[in-house]
């Protein structure tokens, strides 16, 4: 079997605060207690220097969103007390791309200087959220790939929490620049068999001896590699770049206040 290279591959993304040891390890503090660090200066450097060496792949250098959320605006969705924010840190958010494990002082440490960066609520968010979603169901055809709670295509990733995981700027680069960033469980591939078929769809799974791929009617088929002559990985993504000829300026923001609403259920404890 012949194989082209990859090329550019998308690195892993979403909320990548990379603390690494085993979790399930028992709280530093008493629930409900404030972050001992709180106001230490030597902890609140040594927060941001772990901070931008784990968190700043997702939350950007400044803490201001890149793939994961804005983090100095003060107003979280799965909570704004210590206690609460630590357990994100340490334990994850279930259903979103944010990892849980990690050792209690670092994250008290990071929570410490995240408390120092807290500024007024952006006046960014602009648009009409239900003209946003008319666009999303009807005439943006964006349902027909991606699924929102029960309803929705399978093809693209599943958005029904995506606006507790993304920030706007990170929702406008992945709708204007599609391929700029794949997400690596919807790697787009086209298998060429011995019979010179073109089967196109994204990559579910993959070993030595066989590939599995969602094909772009939906369906599941899975392969030997020994009847596929060819496996392409295709540089391009099946969404299409929406850029401004496509979705004007004005329809972005509908769209985007839309999207911003979807949270889903709130996580609960683990």
């Amino acid at each position: 079997m012949q194989s082209t290279s990859k090329g550019p591959r998308a690195a892993l993304g979403g909320w990548c605060l990379l603390l690494t040891l085993s979790p399930g390890l028992a709280l530093a503090q008493e629930p409900g207690t404030k972050n001992k660090f709180d106001g230490d200066a030597s902890a609140i450097q040594q927060g941001q220097t772990l901070f931008r060496a784990r968190c700043a792949n997702c939350h950007g250098v400044d803490a201001r969103g890149v793939i994961g959320p804005d983090l100095t605006t003060g107003q979280f969705r799965s909570g704004n007390t210590d206690e609460q924010l630590f357990r994100v840190i340490r334990r994850g958010i279930p259903g979103t791309e944010m990892p849980g494990g990690g050792v209690d002082d670092d994250a008290w440490m990071i929570l410490a200087y995240l408390r120092t960066l807290t500024t007024p609520a952006s006046s960014e968010a602009r648009g009409n959220a239900a003209t946003g979603e008319a666009y999303f169901w009807n005439a943006g055809g964006c349902g027909s790939c991606h699924r929102i709670s029960s309803k929705g295509g399978r093809l693209g990733p599943d958005l029904s929490r995506i606006g507790a995981t993304r920030s706007r700027a990170a929702l406008t680069r992945e709708i204007r620049e599609a391929s700029a960033r794949i997400n690596p469980s919807y790697e787009p591939v086209t298998l060429v068999m011995r019979d010179k078929r073109r089967i196109r769809g994204v990559r579910k799974n993959e070993d030595t001896f066989s590939i599995q791929i969602m094909d772009t009617t939906e369906r599941l088929q899975g392969f030997r590699k020994t009847d596929v002559a060819e496996v392409i990985y295709e540089p391009q993504s099946l969404m299409p770049d929406y850029d401004s000829k496509r979705l004007s300026d004005a329809s972005l923001d509908d769209l985007l206040a839309y999207l911003a609403g979807l949270v889903g259920p709130a996580p609960g404890p683990k």
